[in-house]
């Protein structure tokens, strides 16, 4: 894995065409309380489908 230095502002110059819902969904899909609320709520549900409550309360939008 290549070394990240976050004080160098060229470590983010391959972020520059990055939109910020891409971001958050990386910084949420590894968030321990989210893996567990999903795996909880996926595994309730015949369907396996994604709740419009479980949508607001992490505040995330799935596109089409």
């Amino acid at each position: 894995m290549p070394e990240f230095n976050w004080r160098s502002p060229a470590s983010y110059l391959d972020l520059q065409d990055v939109e910020t819902p891409d971001i958050a969904w990386e910084c949420l899909r590894h968030n321990v309380d989210y893996q567990r609320d999903y795996d909880a709520m996926i595994a309730s549900r015949p369907d396996r489908q994604v709740t419009p409550e479980f949508r607001r309360k992490w505040g995330i939008c799935f596109r089409p």
